[in-house]
């Protein structure tokens, strides 16, 4: 954040403590905030009242405040079950779509997604809170002795895994109930060391939209505003799903694949790796950076990675490859049940 900065931030109530300690430090930088606090029960609230004109657009008032904004600061604090269970999943496909533009500029303006530990977050992960909050320190690599160091450190270690994959054009990812193949020549592999996500610790890219094949098995659970899915199985032909079920919230799932034509590829192939978060917690923040996990997210690619994907949903799902997996590039073994080679 630099001086003269228009830093939007947005966090739940339940994130408040948070808010006032950003709300200080962007002061302190000679930076405009502007802390904006969601308000539970107003998104649901939204999607079952609004008209069409009202889910096909997003406000003018928001679209002008985000479009303002040179620095973007989110945080993930819910205070119970997710804002949009039990929602009309066509109300919901339609409030994405017409949402849009707003991702479309928050992509473009610099930003940090973080968490802040509430009680609902631990009992999700089954932790008690004081337990769960001390995770959430050691994912952020703040019990290293010197902290920036540690996510240095971590940096250099993806700039070189970026680096082998760059020589790439082809990954297989193998493990129980997976078999799945896609191209990545010609893509930019990113390190994710920090700068964007906080905690952080994986290298991404987008895959080619039509190369996906196979088979995909998702073990750990994932937090949708319409639910939480369990054992989401996904099935692709030329780099569209054409198979998905799911032991819990199917219907969640469905209704997401049927968000629009983009849902239904590929935005995302990630790896994770970072030394700090060594079990699913119920977080996508958090678990998608677990060492030996791949995370593959349907819907919108990030442009910088090369990929062209566009939807109105990006949705990681993550498969761990600890017990039995391998991921492979052209053949040569890249990691072998969790630990790189």
């Amino acid at each position: 954040m630099q001086p003269g900065d228009a830093v939007l931030v947005e966090l739940p109530g339940a994130a408040l403590p948070l808010g006032h300690a950003l709300h200080r430090a962007i002061l302190e930088r000679g930076a405009w905030p502007t802390v904006r606090v969601e308000v539970d029960g107003l998104s649901r609230s939204y999607v079952d009242h609004a008209g069409d004109a009202q889910l096909d657009a997003p406000s003018p008032i928001t679209l002008a405040e985000l479009g303002a904004a040179t620095k973007l600061v989110r945080v993930h604090a819910p205070s119970g079950d997710e804002p949009l269970a039990g929602a009309d999943p066509a109300r919901m496909a339609q409030y994405q779509r017409g949402r849009q533009s707003l991702r479309r500029i928050s992509m473009d303006t610099p930003w940090c997604l973080t968490i802040h530990p509430t009680q609902a977050l631990a009992d999700r992960a089954d932790m008690p809170a004081g337990d769960y909050a001390a995770f959430v320190h050691r994912a952020l690599m703040l019990d290293q002795p010197d902290p920036a160091g540690a996510w240095a450190d971590l940096s250099a270690v993806q700039a070189r895994l970026c680096e082998r994959l760059t020589q790439a054009t082809e990954i297989r990812i193998e493990g129980p109930g997976t078999d799945l193949t896609l191209r990545v020549d010609g893509r930019t592999w990113r390190n994710s060391d920090g700068k964007r996500n906080l905690p952080s610790g994986e290298v991404f890219t987008g895959p080619h939209e039509s190369s996906a094949n196979g088979v995909v098995q998702f073990q750990v659970p994932s937090y949708r505003p319409g639910g939480v899915v369990r054992g989401a199985r996904l099935v692709f032909k030329d780099g569209e799903v054409v198979e998905a079920t799911a032991e819990e919230g199917e219907d969640v799932l469905q209704a997401e694949l049927a968000t629009d034509d983009g849902a239904r590829y590929l935005g995302e192939l990630g790896i994770g790796t970072s030394p700090g978060i060594d079990r699913p917690t119920g977080t996508t923040l958090l678990d998608e950076k677990i060492t030996g996990t791949v995370h593959l997210a349907i819907g919108q690619s990030y442009p910088e990675t090369g990929g062209t994907n566009a939807s109105a949903i990006h949705w990681d799902l993550i498969t761990d490859l600890r017990e039995g997996g391998r991921l492979s590039a052209d053949g040569e073994t890249i990691a072998q049940d969790g630990l790189f080679i």
